[in-house]
């Protein structure tokens, strides 16, 4: 893109909790951030923390890196705005309320991108801790009583256990409400941002991934019959669920779960217990360039996500290379994983139909090839300059109030069209 296409290069000033690696909201900022200064806009970022993954790679990609240094600090915030003169704001996870006072009221436009269930879950997850059952309630005093959704776990404090205020939980949603657009992942989150109040007009899908051809890059489907799960290890992503499904799988296979988090010392235990200490293999965390090789000695991917997935962007990432999925029917997967065409949708928490669909594919490879083939195909409609190319048109146009753009209204620049 030139100047003379797209109007006046912009300065943009990403907000986010963290810099560096992570899990799929720094996948989404990445992935971004790199579209759009290739585009030759001038990328930068506010954050809270490092995650020290591959922070000299974020240090490189984006122009300026400045930290807040502390909760609330507006003296920070002010600084940067006036240092920058940002055309415009791109605020993803923040939960400081005086910080997003600040950006919300600088007179630049603000887009904020909902990467997950938050904005609108005191617990995060929207689903039962105890039933695990995905709840669809807009945020309500039900999240206090009988939800209980204000004690949360405390997994850094003395006590197991902290308070969530309800109220700072609506302050968050009202200063999202106040931004000139916010941008989703997916259909079910933007019935979720509907039910909580958002208006219609302002929210736009978007999923970018990075796709591409050639059979080089196509899984092996090799005779180690590989299950391959990679992913944060917590509970709403179902590795347990995972395990039981294939404590039941009857043919022979391995597995290997990449990642970390706070429920892998749980599963590991687990997997001894079912007698899957052979099989099944806890790989810990690998950097995406690293993931590649996983992906092709597999013969399909495991998505057991209980929670409600406002997308689930693990599974296309793991189609690209030609794989099928397995995945339990959560939150936005059906919008990416078509039963019996681009792999296997199973009925929410059924371990049982997990692990035949898990057996299935094993012992067929023709079928489980040619699932894996629609997949790949299927992923096409997330390539990322289509994706971001509606981001970047978007930004252009909040930006550039008096320039010509073209006709299309907000809600019409998504992922589905």
């Amino acid at each position: 893109m030139n100047e003379s296409e797209a109007g006046p290069y912009m300065k943009l000033l990403f907000v986010h909790q963290n810099l560096g690696e992570f899990g799929g909201a720094e996948t989404n900022i990445h992935l971004s951030a790199e579209y759009l200064k290739a585009q030759g806009h001038t990328v930068s970022l506010l954050f809270r923390r490092t995650t020290q993954r591959d922070e000299s790679g974020w240090r490189r990609l984006f122009s300026t890196c400045f930290p807040l240094r502390s909760n609330g600090d507006i003296e920070q915030t002010e600084a940067v705005l006036a240092e920058l003169k940002p055309d415009l704001i791109y605020l993803h996870t923040l939960d400081d309320l005086e910080v997003v006072r600040v950006l919300n009221q600088s007179g630049t436009p603000v887009v904020c991108m909902v990467h997950d269930h938050s904005l609108y879950c005191l617990r995060h997850y929207k689903y039962n801790y105890f039933t695990r059952r995905i709840c669809r309630r807009a945020a309500s005093p039900y999240c206090i009583f009988p939800c209980l959704g204000t004690v949360v776990r405390n997994p850094n404090g003395k006590l197991p256990v902290k308070w969530a205020s309800y109220t700072s939980q609506l302050a968050q949603m009202n200063l999202r409400k106040q931004c000139r657009a916010v941008i989703v992942y997916s259909e079910y989150q933007k019935q979720e941002l509907l039910r909580n109040g958002f208006a219609a007009d302002k929210i736009v899908t978007c999923a970018p991934l990075h796709t591409w051809a050639g059979e080089g890059l196509t899984s092996s489907f090799s005779e180690r019959n590989l299950v391959l799960f990679a992913g944060q290890i917590i509970r709403g992503k179902g590795v347990d669920a995972l395990l039981k499904a294939l404590a039941q799988v009857r043919v022979p296979f391995e597995a290997v779960v990449l990642g970390d988090g706070n429920h892998r010392a749980y599963c590991q235990r687990l997997a001894d217990r079912l007698g899957l200490g052979g099989k099944v293999r806890f790989a810990g965390y690998v950097l995406p360039a690293e993931l590649k090789k996983y992906y092709l000695e597999a013969s399909l991917f495991a998505f057991s996500s209980l929670w409600p997935e406002p997308f689930g962007l693990a599974g296309p990432e793991a189609m690209r290379y030609g794989l099928p999925v397995v995945a339990f029917d959560s939150g936005a997967v059906s919008e990416w994983l078509h039963d019996g065409e681009n792999g296997w949708l199973v009925p929410w928490g059924d371990t049982e139909a997990f692990a035949r669909r898990i057996e299935q594919l094993l012992q067929n490879k023709e079928q489980a090839r040619e699932l894996g083939r629609r997949a790949r195909l299927s992923v096409q409609k997330w390539e990322i300059s289509r994706q971001l190319g509606r981001v970047e048109r978007l930004f252009l146009r909040l930006t550039q109030p008096t320039k010509p753009q073209p006709s299309v209204p907000i809600e019409k620049l998504s992922a589905y069209d």
